[in-house]
């Protein structure tokens, strides 16, 4: 697998830049239902998937699913968003226990904080974005696209 970089948003350094980051994120997503944040503890992740749900028109408070695994949203047009955060998974049987296939080939749009714990069962069409803290606090959000 070779990643290459698609696209580098611009840094973001307080919320009306997450946002604009968030509404080019939203607006190209195409036909794309699975959206994978990478990033360190404390990049950022949770922030931006916020942002980008806002984007899509929910109302309701977005948190971090860090011990159910996953939080669903609906939006405005009766769509549902999972939102999931595999940080405190062992092993990626854990996710085959909770039925991850009904959510990822659902149709409906998907985030994943840490996919690194389950980069095997991401669909080949799947969004990537990396979240870096630069030293000075600013963060970069790449979109890297993934070719087989």
């Amino acid at each position: 697998m070779n990643n290459k970089h698609e696209n580098t948003l611009p840094f973001v350094t307080g919320l009306e830049d997450i946002q604009s980051a968030a509404q080019k994120i939203y607006r190209d997503l195409n036909d794309r239902q699975i959206v994978a944040l990478y990033g360190n503890m404390g990049a950022g992740k949770t922030t931006l998937i916020k942002a980008i749900c806002r984007e899509a028109g929910i109302k309701e408070n977005v948190t971090s699913p860090t011990f159910s695994l996953v939080n669903e949203y609906r939006t405005p047009d009766n769509r549902t968003i999972y939102h999931f955060d595999f940080y405190r998974i062992n092993t990626v049987a854990e996710v085959f226990d909770f039925g991850y296939e009904e959510y990822f080939y659902s149709g409906e749009l998907c985030f994943i904080e840490w996919p690194e714990m389950i980069e095997e069962l991401l669909p080949e069409n799947t969004l990537r974005i990396f979240i870096k803290v630069l030293n000075d606090g600013k963060r970069e959000i790449l979109e890297l696209k993934t070719k087989s």
